[in-house]
């Protein structure tokens, strides 16, 4: 990978088989990437790197004020998120099995007696894993139908610059776990950008147009996902191999 420097702005640069040029400002730091066609020299790409300077630097403005959540101690009374909700946490200790119940507006996590905060983490983690197993196989089988492509499997996992990816050969998609947290039709929106990654791989004109046709308020969706406070262990994440890319094409 080669690297430009535009005074203290540093350039990832990626070329690979596309046809397009790809600019990106990731969260939560505004690292910036290019991904540009194998063609195309390193001078042509500074040009049009330069030519954006101003956008880059609003751009990380923007991520670097971006309101991000507290850290998670998994105490009594400390705020936590599903579905886009806020609740309070409730925590037990009991000489138990661990589990995690949603109640009004709490979540009671009942642990052993001086379990951990990192062990305490980790069990509300597989309820969030659970909660999306449990919710994504319904959105995937509604719009396989309107969509008319198939996923063959799903995944859930932690990502730390994504909010979702896809491997169109395997039509396989993976699924950030942080989209437990957040409102529903957010969700909606990172499976069916994935989804829409089996008809076409790159974000090209005819992927937006794609987009437009099947979910047309799917700009205010990402907007409301990459507005929601982000986690404070700086795991940013954006809609998947792009849709999180805030991309500007030459």
């Amino acid at each position: 990978m080669e690297q430009l420097q535009l005074g203290s702005i540093t350039v990832d640069v990626v070329q690979k088989d596309i046809k397009n040029i790809y600019l990106s400002v990731y969260p939560p730091t505004g690292q910036v990437r290019i991904s540009a066609p194998l063609r195309m020299d390193l001078d042509t790409i500074r040009v049009f790197a330069v030519s954006k300077l101003n956008w880059i630097k609003k751009q990380q403005t923007k991520l670097r004020n971006q309101e991000r959540e507290a850290p998670r101690e998994f105490l009594n009374k400390g705020s936590h998120y599903f579905n886009g909700k806020r609740y309070l946490l409730k925590v037990t200790e009991r000489n138990a099995a661990p589990k995690v119940v949603l109640k009004h507006s709490a979540i009671e996590l009942y642990v052993r007696p001086e379990t951990d905060a990192g062990k305490r983490k980790s069990i509300l983690d597989e309820w969030y894993r659970r909660k999306l197993k449990e919710t994504v196989p319904s959105l995937i089988e509604k719009w396989e139908k309107k969509i008319n492509v198939q996923v063959n499997e799903f995944g859930i996992k932690k990502m730390r610059t994504k909010w979702g990816t896809c491997n169109s050969e395997a039509k396989r998609i993976w699924l950030n776990l942080e989209l437990a947290k957040k409102p529903p039709e957010c969700l909606a929106y990172v499976v069916v950008h994935e989804m829409l990654h089996l008809l076409e791989k790159n974000h090209s004109d005819r992927f937006i147009s794609l987009m437009d046709e099947f979910m047309p308020k799917w700009r205010f969706y990402k907007d409301e996902l990459n507005r929601l406070p982000v986690r404070h262990e700086d795991c940013f994440f954006h809609p998947g191999s792009g849709g999180k890319e805030m991309a500007e094409k030459s």
